[in-house]
């Protein structure tokens, strides 16, 4: 199964990985690092609660003018 991490540096140090169609979220010191620890946490919830992605997810950019 394929699913769709977002990572975004943390101000703290290191990124933080979110995935959208489960919610789980972890952080980690490096991209490896919070990559592997959401792929932990993504098995264990889906453990819990699975289900099959109707589709795969879309991620794109958009922008925003600002004052």
């Amino acid at each position: 199964m394929t699913l769709t991490a977002l990572l975004t540096p943390d101000p703290k140090g290191g990124y933080v990985a979110h995935n959208p169609e489960t919610g789980t979220t972890t952080q980690g010191d490096s991209i490896p690092e919070a990559l592997a620890n959401l792929k932990e946490a993504t098995e264990l919830y889906l453990e819990e609660f699975p289900f099959k992605p109707s589709s795969p997810s879309l991620m794109t950019t958009f922008e925003v003018a600002h004052a």
